[in-house]
């Protein structure tokens, strides 16, 4: 880690009645990004070193039911879409930033999405990787669907004995593979990962199966064309999960957004990208950094 850079231990806030774990890096003071995700382990600590070097005061955090957050009984979820956006809110105000830059991959860009139209004094630029302008279910009729490896690995694999860890890794570098592109597939990255997963992670059943009965509520995407924020939409053009339409469609839906392909990226985020990702980001220009004495107690 550069020793300029200043990061907290894995540490659990309390946002209403949930728990959830947290990492910052960074000055507090300079412009916050939030990385919310189904595990903070998605955004490696590379990643978040180089935005903190960038000027950036970062936070990454596992949502609900994923990594040392608050955890659900597997198929009862009881939150719904618009609650994890409160989580987001809720955590901005603890730590007193009064706006962010959101960077959502995936089901997370559905909360950012959802933030940014819900609460838009809060919002100062928005990051949209790999994700989809509907809900969970059925794509409008215009946007593809996820591809027929996906479907065939999630309907015809069996999910394994969530008591075996071995077995629970191996399940997860499966799905790594069906999510890779055409750029290729590094399974000892994706056994790390999994391995990393299943060891912090407080219920790996719920983690993997319960945003499937996340009540989503009203739909959004007609109200994307409302968002004046800045808006950078990035996607893999070979993501079978969310496929690459869905990223074209959003660019042009959110006046004035910039679509940066990744070519022959799946539903991933290598650190090939990176650079061409960080850039992008950085190139947003949030506003600048908040005002001294604002924050702190939250990290300590």
């Amino acid at each position: 880690m550069p020793l300029h850079v200043q990061r907290s231990p894995e540490h659990v806030v309390t946002v209403g009645d949930v728990d959830l774990c947290v990492t910052t890096f960074g000055d507090q003071r300079q412009p916050p990004v939030l990385l919310p995700s189904t595990s903070r382990l998605f955004w490696e600590d590379q990643f978040c070193d180089r935005l903190a070097e960038a000027g950036r005061f970062v936070l990454r955090y596992d949502i609900r039911d994923t990594g040392r957050s608050t955890a659900y009984v597997t198929g009862s979820p009881g939150y719904s879409l618009r609650d994890l956006v409160s989580d987001l809110i809720g955590l901005m105000d603890l730590f007193e930033l009064p706006r962010a830059h959101l960077v959502g991959f995936s089901v997370a860009g559905w909360i950012c999405q959802l933030a940014a139209l819900d609460h838009r004094d809060r919002v100062s630029a928005l990051t949209l990787i790999n994700t989809r302008p509907t809900p969970p279910g059925p794509a409008d009729p215009d946007l593809p669907e996820h591809s027929d490896r996906v479907m065939e690995f999630f309907t015809k694999t069996p999910h394994p004995d969530w008591s075996d860890r071995a077995a629970v890794i191996d399940y997860g570098v499966e799905q790594a593979r069906v999510r890779a592109g055409a750029h290729g597939f590094d399974e000892q990255e994706a056994r790390r990962q999994a391995t990393r997963m299943v060891d912090r992670t407080t219920n790996m059943a719920s983690s993997m199966l319960n945003l499937a009965f996340v009540e989503a509520g009203d739909r959004w995407r007609e109200r994307l064309g409302d968002l004046t924020v800045p808006t950078l939409v990035v996607h893999g053009t070979d993501d079978p999960f969310f496929p690459y339409g869905n990223g074209q469609a959003m660019a042009r839906e959110i006046a004035g957004a910039h679509l940066l392909p990744l070519n022959c990226i799946g539903h991933e985020l290598p650190a090939t990208t990176w650079d061409q990702l960080l850039a992008a980001m950085l190139v947003l220009q949030p506003e600048a950094a908040i005002d001294e004495g604002a924050g702190g107690s939250a990290t300590a």
